[in-house]
């Protein structure tokens, strides 16, 4: 099951041509012209389904050899590099993961259910629930404590922030990052997106029908203009997605938490990682200027900012690697 946020939909409307110019551009990756990183494949099994991810070890100044960063992507098809769909392929969460190697704390980024390497491991849509997420990422916590990492951090980006604040309960958990995490619970957010991307007629239409779904009860006939996004397969899981608060589930953590949020995302909004913030019993905040959903640089027009979610060659913002390394690396120093 993917619900993809209509947004991101709207990008695809922008001319090719813009497209094609932008991929000629030179080459700016800055976070992969360093050390060398290299991954390794691990695989883990879970109730008779493979699960794969890319674990890559500490290299750098003062290896923390116990500990390790666990990155979560976002909702939808997006991979365990924060990639979705051919076209949309930049990089984040891989270049924030090798960002932390070099800091010499280890990483693991996994493809979730259903995605990328772990496809087959994919359940039938109607009977894929939220919790299956939680549950996988608490999997993946197990299997790092057998192979010695004894303090694990959680870094979410978007849905994953949600997924790391449910897992961080395992008791090796000792950090979570929320990357341009929600504030409000998932149906607040989509009439929010609606709103901006369809007529109001429509608008009308689908607020009913999430309604009805906030309020744990499925909708027997769905218009034909919503059957994507409604469709009876999907609905068990949007019903088990929109009883969750993100506010509520960050404020049952004990453990420092670092909020990060662009201050030119147009998915996310600062409003959301305050509400984070104030829930939260020990956060820390950090509103970067000049970031967007996918961690690059750009400013807040929407047809500007196709770029960074289509290229590889795009660095992270500056500020996000310090505030993420810091915290991954300094965390419970003493």
């Amino acid at each position: 099951m993917f619900l993809r946020v209509p947004l991101i939909w709207s990008y695809m409307k922008i001319s090719t041509s813009v497209i094609i110019t932008f991929l000629f551009m030179p080459f700016l990756r800055a976070q992969e012209t360093q050390t060398e990183i290299k991954d390794q494949a691990v695989s883990l099994l879970v109730e008779g389904k493979t699960l794969k991810g890319s674990l890559t070890k500490a290299a750098g100044v003062k290896v923390i050899e116990h500990r390790v960063a666990l990155l979560i992507s976002g909702s939808g098809p997006t991979d365990r590099d924060g990639n979705s769909l051919p076209m949309m392929k930049n990089n984040s969460l891989k270049y924030v993961a090798h960002a932390i190697t070099r800091s010499g704390v280890s990483t693991l980024r996994v493809d979730k259910r259903g995605v990328a390497a772990s496809k087959e491991a994919g359940l039938k849509e109607k009977d894929l629930r939220f919790q299956t997420y939680v549950d996988d990422i608490t999997s993946w916590i197990d299997l790092l404590v057998k192979q010695g990492y004894k303090e694990v951090i959680l870094v979410g980006h978007s849905e994953g922030a949600l997924v790391a604040s449910m897992a961080a309960k395992h008791p090796s958990v000792i950090g979570v990052v929320s990357l341009a995490g929600a504030g409000r619970p998932a149906a607040d957010l989509l009439k929010e997106q609606l709103k901006v991307n369809m007529p109001e007629a429509g608008v009308k239409l689908a607020n009913g029908v999430i309604d009805q779904l906030e309020k744990g009860q499925l909708v027997g006939e769905v218009h034909l203009t919503m059957y994507s996004l409604f469709r009876p397969s999907v609905q068990p899981y949007l019903i088990s997605w929109f009883a969750i608060d993100p506010a509520e589930e960050i404020a049952k953590l004990e453990m420092p938490v670092l909020i990060i949020q662009g201050a030119t995302d147009l998915q996310i909004k600062e409003q959301d990682a305050r509400l984070l913030h104030e829930a939260a019993k020990n956060s820390k905040l950090h509103i970067i200027k000049g970031m967007n959903y996918v961690l690059k640089e750009a400013d807040g027009d929407r047809r500007k900012q196709l770029p960074s979610y289509l290229s590889q060659d795009l660095s992270l913002v500056e500020n996000l690697v310090k505030e993420v390394t810091n915290f991954v690396r300094n965390l419970n120093e003493k």
